[in-house]
């Protein structure tokens, strides 16, 4: 993504614009002030060249919030010129009660006893909550993060609650536990595109970590922070987070280590460096699979990575590169190793090689491939698989293929 003027969003006319949501506006004057082409405005907010026209010209009204946050997100617009929307307080400790596992009656008791301050905090208690944010992230790779979002709000308030009767070693696992809840709700803003609220909890994650004296998450959150900045197009930014998760949290395990060291690969990749994407990728995985012989010694968040990962992982280099055959190649393979339980990952990388087949000038794979993954995309797969089939979309129609219109009309079934 493009540098932009520092003075873009003081332009009364666009401050204007999106005070009304007038999105057509929006659209107009960043164009003029930016010389974006509709093409390249449609790739930053995840629509096709005909659907911007639609909306500048007043044809289409942008309704749909999904898409009003990819504007939002796509055009960097800052949060305090974009409406604040006004949410509901977070519910009581009793809508911790969830169906599936829980814990028995007498553990339920404690936690309920705890937060109201009766009783101290004990290990039990905690040893409940690691086993239950476990379970929530397995739950996330299949149902994707929305279902989980409110849950896992209360689930934080509950643990910060805890932490007032905490003492001893039993306060630095509960601040511990709290930078963990911090960094998933962090990782579900993201998962969403909420890029604000994203980077919110990944800075208090970062600073409960440091105060528990935990390296492993204190280095995870600046890799995720990595990862954000990837998603945002920004490479060098994700190559500075990544080296800093590196050397700003001594005593981190191998696996975190080989996390750092893959971001910094996403980073070097997005630049077009790929010799140096090539080299780190390939110190990551032998970080990763050594750690693999001593996985008591890794924090439990590194529960995905391995080979099947890393597959994936230079099939997206290769897309970076506009390496269409290798990236093709690697997505295929990475995709039939992937459990069905990853859900949302599946239909990430499915996108991508929609996109990598219509880069290789494949226009009936590409759209064989997109419209198979267009139904878990709507579900489970918003914004970021959602914006890449729209991506694909206009390579398509940019090339002249018919199937571009195909997928346009099946997008929109859904948008």
């Amino acid at each position: 993504m493009g540098e932009l003027a520092p003075d873009l969003w003081s332009h009364p006319q666009l401050i204007a614009a999106v005070a009304a949501e007038d999105w057509g506006a929006v659209f107009r004057t960043y164009r003029k002030l930016t010389g974006l082409s509709q093409t390249k405005l449609g790739e930053r907010v995840g629509l096709v060249q005909p659907d911007v026209s639609a909306i500048e010209r007043g044809h289409r009204r942008v309704t749909s919030v999904e898409v009003q946050q990819r504007i939002r997100t796509g055009l960097d617009i800052p949060a305090d010129l974009a409406r604040a929307g006004s949410r509901a307080p977070a519910q009581a400790v009793a809508g911790l009660v969830l169906p599936g596992p829980g814990p028995d009656d007498d553990l339920l008791t404690r936690v309920t006893s705890v937060v109201d301050s009766t009783h101290r905090v004990d290990a039990p208690t905690l040893d409940w909550l690691d086993r239950l944010l476990a379970e929530h992230r397995r739950a996330e790779d299949e149902i994707g993060s929305r279902p989980l979002v409110d849950v896992m709000r209360q689930q934080l308030r509950t643990v910060v609650d805890l932490y007032a009767s905490a003492r001893g070693l039993l306060a630095n696992r509960v601040v511990r536990l709290a930078s963990e809840h911090a960094q998933f709700l962090a990782w579900m803003a993201q998962d969403q595109g909420q890029t604000a609220a994203a980077l919110a909890w990944y800075d208090r994650s970062h600073e409960w970590a440091l105060e528990a004296g935990d390296p492993n998450m204190a280095a995870t959150t600046l890799s995720m922070k990595a990862h954000m900045a990837w998603s945002g197009g920004r490479g060098d930014r994700a190559v500075r987070l990544a080296e800093a998760a590196r050397w700003s949290a001594p005593g981190t395990s191998l696996g975190v280590q080989g996390m750092a060291a893959q971001m910094a690969a996403r980073g070097h990749a997005l630049n077009g460096d790929g010799d140096t994407a090539a080299r780190l990728l390939d110190e990551a995985q032998n970080l990763i699979t050594t750690a693999a012989e001593h996985p008591e010694d890794e924090p439990v968040w590194m529960y995905f990575y391995g080979e099947t990962w890393f597959t994936l992982q230079r099939g997206m280099a290769a897309l970076h590169l506009k390496d269409w055959r290798t990236a093709v190649d690697h997505l295929t393979v990475g995709l039939a190793a992937l459990p069905d339980e990853y859900r949302r990952d599946k239909t990430w990388y499915r996108t991508c090689l929609a996109h990598a087949f219509a880069g290789a000038g494949d226009a009936p794979q590409a759209l064989s491939v997109a419209l198979a993954a267009v139904p878990d995309a709507s579900a489970v797969g918003r914004p970021h698989s959602w914006n890449e089939l729209h991506t694909t979309a206009a390579v398509l129609l940019r090339r002249g293929a018919p199937e571009g219109h195909q997928l346009v009309a099946a997008l929109r079934e859904f948008d």
